[in-house]
């Protein structure tokens, strides 16, 4: 697998070798489909300090995918498993408490760190002989034809593709060059991210705690240190995040508190604008789009990431069952089939993340009882918290045969 032996044909083109794009072109090669990655970050520099300060909410069901593809041994001695979830309401005394043990032996999930995960994922296509990778390098042009599509690198390189696969990100470039639509809602809301240590040990409880400004998520990580994700108004972003690290840590911890013991800062930090987008299709002529070229949502649940990687299950069982009849990969029958599997549960998932954010990000007195005495609620109802814990871990719904641990 190098970018000199890129072939000039091949089954599957993924464009952007994020964690999603790089997991489908895993699971795709490993099951024999040829796969062309083309990714515009160069590999070496993956997990260079300050380069992303992200850590990632991996559920029950997105690991099976990643353990599926072969991905999840190269991630595991990273990855610090969620064993209980805690959901406060600003200063209210109420609250809701999940317990991974109330259901058997599985965590809910696990947080990873997004450079782990990058190069698990390119550590494991170099061993895939169907994969095919070209980074760094930039589509230039996508043509799309009726009997395949065209991809045109900015280096001058052409590649020949049944299927193209863009998984370039929230401003996708693949799916620009297909005319396809985004509706898209601001929330006035930025998203800060960083990485804290602390003195105390977190025993992997994940805390989501609602202020007014928005969600404050305080996520365990392997080791004394936990992943902060900060949601904060947006014309105060800027200010909070471009103080010394001294007064960045000030007003972190007003928030964090100290029930982890002294806290300091142990990684980057970053933010960037929270909006809910939606492309108006995910599927078009030799096209299908996945993650976050497909959709965007709200972090305050942790599901991004993990309904991006529902895409992939989806979308690689559909390619691969297709291969092994001998039928087209990028035929309109499997673009259909693999919208209409991920068309509802996407948009069911965006309504619901941004529901929360607007029943959860403010302090209106009447919608704080209402809110706090549902919290209280749920946690006096053992049945329906595990609904909510099932739903936490991805275990629910009509899932592809990866996500329920089953070989594709």
């Amino acid at each position: 697998m190098n970018d000199f032996s890129l072939p000039k044909r091949v089954d599957v083109a993924v464009i952007g070798g994020g964690p999603v794009g790089g997991l489908a072109a895993c699971a795709l090669a490993q099951s024999g489909v040829s796969v062309a990655l083309i990714e515009a970050a160069d590999p070496a520099e993956l997990g260079r300090p300050g380069t992303d300060g992200r850590a990632i909410a991996v559920a029950l069901s997105a690991q099976r995918v990643f353990d599926g593809a072969g991905v999840w041994p190269l991630m595991a001695p990273e990855a610090q498993p969620i064993l209980e979830i805690r959901v406060t309401d600003g200063a209210s005394p109420l609250f809701l408490h999940y317990d991974h043990a109330a259901l058997g032996e599985a965590p809910f999930g696990w947080i990873v760190e997004n450079t782990t995960i990058r190069r698990a994922v390119h550590q494991r296509l170099a061993a895939l002989p169907a994969a095919h990778v070209a980074a760094p390098a930039r589509a230039a042009a996508v043509e799309r034809g009726p009997g395949g599509a065209t991809i045109t690198l900015a280096d001058g390189r052409t590649l020949r593709a049944a299927l193209v696969v863009g998984a370039d990100g929230r401003a996708s470039f693949v799916r620009k060059s297909a005319a396809i639509g985004v509706n898209r809602l601001g929330y006035g809301q930025s998203g800060i991210v960083t990485t804290v240590a602390h003195q105390q040990p977190h025993r992997g409880i994940a805390h989501e705690r609602f202020l007014p400004s928005g969600p404050f998520a305080i996520l365990p990580m392997t080791g004394n240190r936990s992943s902060i994700v900060w949601t904060e108004r947006l014309h105060l972003a800027d200010a909070i995040v471009g103080q010394d690290d001294a007064g960045f840590l000030a007003e972190l911890e007003t928030r964090f508190g100290d029930f982890l013991g002294p806290i300091a800062l142990a990684g980057p930090r970053f933010h960037y604008p929270l909006t809910l987008q939606v492309a108006e299709r995910a599927v078009c002529r030799r096209l299908a789009l996945i993650g976050d070229a497909a959709h965007g949502m709200h972090p305050v649940a942790g599901q991004g990431m993990n309904m991006g990687i529902r895409d992939v299950a989806a979308l690689a069982e559909a390619v691969v069952d297709a291969a092994r009849l001998g039928l087209d990969v990028g035929g309109p029958d499997v673009l259909a089939g693999y919208q209409r599997w991920r068309r509802f549960d996407n948009l069911l998932m965006l309504g619901l993340t941004d529901a929360l954010v607007r029943l959860f990000s403010n302090d209106v007195g009447p919608l704080r009882l209402a809110r706090d005495l549902g919290l209280a609620a749920v946690e006096r109802m053992p049945g329906l918290k595990k609904t909510f814990m099932r739903h936490a871990m991805g275990v629910v719904g009509d899932l592809p045969r990866m996500m329920r641990g089953e070989v594709l």
